[in-house]
């Protein structure tokens, strides 16, 4: 459609695609750790940033398909520095012994992409007995953050360089439910839907990078955190949910005008972590490359603070 070629304030558009926003950008020296790399938008961004120069650090649960995407990025960029690590986010357990392992390496980290995720499943609870939409799409990345930051602190100490957070969200943050985010009754059967479900999940991810840019701002930090929409990308996540894929099917017409494909789809998580003109930025949401508003109680700076302190008493 002729709006998806429209270019904005950043000089890209809906149609632009990750190799593209990022055209003439050298990474080399950089560090990135990205989930959800086996597949979808995870898998392109990890192929751009390497293909950039970036050494790639891939995390996913399933490493048969995360070691196919890492040997198809190899046999097309052999010079690439591609790594492949096994990581559970509905897992604490999980999630820590990565940290830590990933600390003793004394490996430097310039960029954390927070990208995997569940997609309207049925009521179920993670290892940790949360609410595994919650658990998987926003706990799991609060606490890898939160355990990889001082890593990021002291390498942009050490290179001088800024560091970036991207926590990949939706526009599906906008159908929550009507308080935005459950807190004590998150684990409720009675109360869950699918749908908000998801969309709490991903409102949770923009409160949780504007509620952490304004704590690295206060104490002086260089690393920005944003959170991102892809745009509707009809990948393995949406195809795994029966009733969305039915839908799907029987609209593809339509679809075909509206949906992105995937190097669309990972434009502006590739945008937000390497452009320059996205330095200095931080606590924002960014749409087809370019800036845009979220709902309400995504802007809401209690709500990112209580949201801030319930996440802590869940992982401590």
């Amino acid at each position: 459609m002729w709006f998806f070629g429209r270019k904005n304030s950043s000089g890209f558009s809906a149609s632009s695609s990750a190799k593209e926003v990022t055209h003439g950008i050298d990474g080399t020296g950089l560090t990135a750790i990205v989930t959800g790399a086996s597949s979808g938008i995870g898998a392109e961004t990890s192929r751009i940033l390497a293909l950039r120069g970036v050494h790639v650090i891939m995390l996913d649960k399933n490493m048969a398909a995360g070691t196919k995407v890492r040997n198809k990025i190899l046999e097309k960029t052999p010079s690439a520095k591609v790594d492949i690590v096994e990581l559970d986010l509905s897992s604490m357990a999980s999630i820590r012994n990565f940290a830590s392992e990933f600390k003793s390496l004394n490996q430097p980290l310039n960029i954390l992409i927070n990208n995997a995720g569940v997609f309207g499943c049925p009521f179920t609870l993670s290892q940790d007995n949360i609410e595994l939409q919650f658990a998987v799409n926003y706990l799991g990345h609060f606490l890898l953050t939160h355990l990889l930051l001082d890593t990021m602190k002291n390498t942009v100490l050490e290179s001088g360089i800024q560091g970036r957070i991207v926590n990949v969200s939706s526009i599906f943050h906008l159908f929550t439910y009507r308080k935005g985010i459950l807190f004590y009754e998150l684990n409720d059967p009675s109360r869950y839907s699918r749908c908000a479900a998801y969309g709490q999940s991903k409102l949770a991810k923009i409160l949780h990078v504007r509620e952490l840019a304004k704590q690295l701002k206060d104490d002086g930090v260089n690393i920005i955190a944003n959170a991102v929409h892809p745009g509707y990308v009809y990948t393995k996540i949406v195809k795994s949910n029966r009733l969305v894929d039915a839908v799907n099917t029987l609209s593809r017409p339509i679809n075909y005008f509206l949906t992105k494909d995937i190097p669309q789809g990972a434009a502006t998580t590739c945008y937000v972590a390497l452009h320059p003109q996205v330095k200095g930025i931080s606590g924002e949401y960014f749409n087809d490359c370019d800036l845009a508003k979220p709902s309400k109680l995504a802007q809401d700076n209690t709500l990112a603070r209580k949201l801030w302190e319930f996440s802590m008493e869940l992982v401590k």
